[in-house]
């Protein structure tokens, strides 16, 4: 082998190790029990999933239109919604503080937060 493929093939590996890596860290279960639910910039809601009991509920669109939020067994997840791809359905439940549910065209978010407060 030549120094070039050498040097890429260390390359190569080195990218995929850190790639390995980079799909663990972001699919490691959050250490925060608590959801803040944003619209537009402002929570609406914070909730604590180690207290909150299975319900699903609708949050109204600004614009017109809808999301149906789901709690079960501690976790959370939009189980409906009437936005055009319905990314924000197909994203499953919220497993990680990295990884944020949203629906754009809502203007809705999901993520894990410290604060059981405000939701900062």
């Amino acid at each position: 082998m030549t120094k070039g493929v050498r040097i890429t093939l260390a390359v190569v590996v080195v990218l995929f190790l850190a790639s390995i890596a980079a799909v663990i860290y972001m699919r490691r279960p959050a250490e925060s029990v608590y959801v803040a639910i944003v619209q537009d910039g402002t929570v609406i809601r914070t909730i604590d999933l180690s207290a909150a009991e299975d319900q699903s509920f609708d949050i109204p669109g600004k614009n017109g239109g809808y999301n149906t939020v789901t709690i079960s067994g501690g976790t959370i997840c939009i189980s409906d919604a009437d936005c055009p791809d319905k990314t924000c359905v197909h994203t499953g439940i919220l497993r990680s503080e990295q990884v944020p549910i949203v629906c754009l065209p809502h203007r809705l978010v999901i993520r894990y937060t410290d604060d059981a407060q405000n939701g900062e």
